[in-house]
């Protein structure tokens, strides 16, 4: 008896009418799911990629690079898939996979120049003494500032 209220509260199986059709609308919200993923996800992945790819291809001397862990240089010689980089004091080798991207050379700071080693002795001890006077008038101002703070207190 209980199987039997089972069967019946099922109830009958499908006409054999328009199977096909309830086939198909079954299948409709599952094809537009890929289309709506195709469309949103794997397309513009798969361009960006093609366009990584082109970018590492046109690397050449000269350009600004950005590493994936953020260094930035420029590089200097190109030996296959091995980039040399100028990182500014020192260069590294950095394996063409590993840059992430084109850097914008403008947004780098300019690079100071550097003193020539034969500047005369004068030249810094002049500096110097001019550091030193420098230091030596700022502690006296502060002094004096501390005196009249604290006979303004005193008042």
């Amino acid at each position: 008896m209980f199987f039997e209220s089972l069967a019946f509260a099922f109830g009958a199986p499908p006409g054999g009418s328009g199977g096909s059709t309830e086939m198909f609308a079954q299948f409709v919200p599952l094809i537009l799911m890929i289309a709506v993923f195709w469309f949103l996800l794997i397309r513009p992945q798969k361009k960006r990629q093609q366009e990584h790819k082109s970018m590492l291809e046109s690397l050449r001397r000269g350009d600004v690079i950005i590493t994936t862990g953020g260094i930035i240089g420029r590089i200097v010689d190109v030996d296959g898939d091995v980039l040399i980089v100028d990182l500014g004091e020192t260069k590294a080798r950095v394996g063409r996979g590993f840059v992430s991207g084109m850097f914008d050379a403008r947004a780098l700071p300019a690079q100071k120049e550097k003193k020539s080693k034969a500047e005369p002795k004068e030249e810094k001890a002049r500096t110097n003494a001019e550091k030193t006077e420098s230091a030596g008038e700022a502690s006296e101002e502060r002094k004096e500032d501390r005196k009249e703070e604290r006979k303004e207190e005193k008042e």
